[in-house]
């Protein structure tokens, strides 16, 4: 969803948005993270009042190396922990292409196939409705059998972020499928559709049995669990209102993911372990799929660059955004809401990430110090994924 990208003037954030290095790296050692530095500068926030709260975890070489917590989980004060259950927001779309390239390895899926190959009648013949789709909006529009899972995957559908958006409410296209790169929730919606009703799958439990399982994310879920309200963590708004965590009735592969830092940590770890895919996959997540031609991420339908504006580091992953930078090749992939910040932000060479999760808005001004204290220098395109940030 847009960013009110003036929640972002926070604590001189703005030094991690130096550009990413356009010549090829050269090998470098392993860099130390500066882990107490990070801790400082977080509790410094939560002192200020700046910040409620906000859990980290480091990775390095595929093994979790710490993870902490900050602040508070709700409006009556009590402890956020690594185990809170939280909203992970559009992460979920970096797990849902997970899970999509294992269909791809065991030969269900074809990457590059017309979604018209997976349904047993055309696409917009299936009936609008609220749980799966407004499909029949398409109907004058045989572009729809060009989408692929690559496409929608690589948000390169042509739709809007959600047809709800659009001024009568209607899906159209904006450009013909494959041709630009524009954030699309609707595109990973459509294309779970496609899973559900052309594979037959029930999403939830596939997500279930091949990530969560998996991993041991015991308090993951892409549903509302009533266990997770022992400890659960409630968000704050930019202008400091607590809001209830959203109890989420319906698998949503844009974003109805709950989870816990710790969850998701092994998750990131065994990510960049390779497990759970074949190498050939796994590494089609974090190749560049397709230039992205826009100065900011959203609004999503934004005029493009002229070419010579361009980030030449900066493309479409399947389910991530990849970049060039001074470590080489690294992914990244955001959430948000209007009361959760989050991000994944990897190093491949190094096999490191820094995973990040708050139920404040306001702590995505510390990301990018938190990021580079932890990480290193690495290139991540915070301008572009969070705009105009002011600085005080």
């Amino acid at each position: 969803m847009p960013i009110r990208w003036t929640t972002l003037a926070l604590l001189g954030a703005l030094a991690g948005c130096a550009p990413a290095v356009h010549t090829p790296p050269s090998p470098s050692p392993t860099l130390s993270p500066d882990i107490e530095a990070a801790d400082a500068r977080v509790r410094a926030a939560i002192a200020s009042g700046e910040l409620k709260g906000l859990a980290l975890a480091f990775i390095e070489d595929g093994q979790v190396k710490t993870v902490r917590s900050y602040g508070q989980r709700n409006a009556a004060g009590e402890p956020l922990r690594t185990e809170t259950v939280m909203y992970g927001a559009s992460l979920t779309k970096a797990v849902f292409a997970y899970t999509v390239m294992q269909l791809v390895d065991e030969g269900r899926i074809d990457l590059d196939a017309s979604i018209a190959r997976y349904l047993d009648r055309p696409l917009p013949d299936h009936p609008r409705d609220p749980r799966s789709g407004p499909w029949p909006d398409l109907r004058e529009d045989p572009r729809w059998k060009d989408l692929t899972p690559r496409i929608l995957l690589s948000h390169r559908s042509g739709f809007a972020n959600f047809a709800f958006l659009e001024p009568d409410g209607k899906l159209r296209f904006h450009f013909d499928p494959g041709s630009r790169y524009a954030y699309s929730g609707e595109g990973l919606i459509l294309l779970q559709f496609v899973l559900e009703k052309g594979l037959g799958l029930d999403l939830g439990q596939e997500m279930q049995r091949r990530v969560f399982d998996r991993f041991g994310m015991h308090n993951t879920s892409m549903m509302w669990r009533p266990d997770f309200a022992a400890n659960l963590a409630d968000g704050i708004t930019e202008d400091r209102q607590w809001q209830p965590h959203d109890e989420r009735g319906k698998v949503r592969a844009a974003g109805s993911m709950d989870t816990t830092l710790e969850d998701f940590a092994r998750f990131a770890a065994g990510f960049m372990r390779g497990e759970g895919l074949s190498a050939r996959s796994r590494a089609e997540m974090v190749r560049a799929q397709w230039p992205i031609t826009t100065a900011t991420q959203f609004p999503s339908l934004q005029p493009e660059l002229a070419p010579a504006q361009r980030r030449p580091d900066l493309a479409a992953g399947l389910g991530v955004i990849v970049f060039d930078g001074p470590q080489g090749r690294g992914f990244f992939k955001g959430g948000h809401d209007d009361t959760t910040g989050n991000t994944w932000v990897c190093v491949e060479r190094r096999r490191a990430c820094v995973v990040l999760l708050a139920n404040d808005v306001k702590a995505e001004a510390l990301f990018p110090g938190l990021v580079r204290q932890l990480l290193g220098e690495t290139g991540v395109p915070w301008s572009w994924e969070y705009g105009e940030m002011s600085m005080r």
